[in-house]
């Protein structure tokens, strides 16, 4: 298997509404599709879609119901503290709930999470030692 991610679909409970928040709260490139699911690029050759929760589970064969924590989070990486700040609160205004304030982190940047509309968790970061968009790690502090 080749190292790459092409796709990342999520599940959710209101097609129009989260659609509403992805492309004109946040702001992602909504794409071409079929009524039924939304595409959004997020550049270098990956995708988000957005795809009734319902149907997912039965594409999936696997139930639908379920909730709380799923064990996974989507990450969005930023060049500064300062962009952290405005990302989260763009999302915020968007909609989103906040689940944790960014704030500096152990690991040495500065991070928070909001959950969308349907409860997944996305998580804005600044990591002085990761690349964002073939940047050079920034090493502010």
């Amino acid at each position: 298997m080749e190292p790459r991610v092409s796709l990342i679909t999520l599940g959710v409970s209101d097609l129009e509404r989260s659609i509403a928040f992805y492309r004109d709260g946040l702001g992602l490139p909504q794409r071409e599709g079929p009524p039924s699911i939304a595409f959004f690029d997020l550049r270098g050759g990956t995708w988000l879609s957005l795809y009734p929760r319902e149907a997912l589970a039965e594409d999936a064969t696997v139930p639908a119901e379920g909730g709380g924590f799923r064990g996974i989070t989507l990450a969005h990486n930023v060049r500064s503290r300062e962009e952290a700040d405005a990302v989260m609160a763009e999302a915020l205004a968007a909609g989103a709930t906040l689940v944790k304030p960014a704030q500096d982190v152990f690991w040495g940047g500065y991070s928070g999470y909001f959950a969308d509309p349907d409860g997944h968790l996305w998580e804005v970061a600044w990591n002085p030692n990761f690349a964002v968009d073939g940047d050079e790690p920034s090493g502010e502090s």
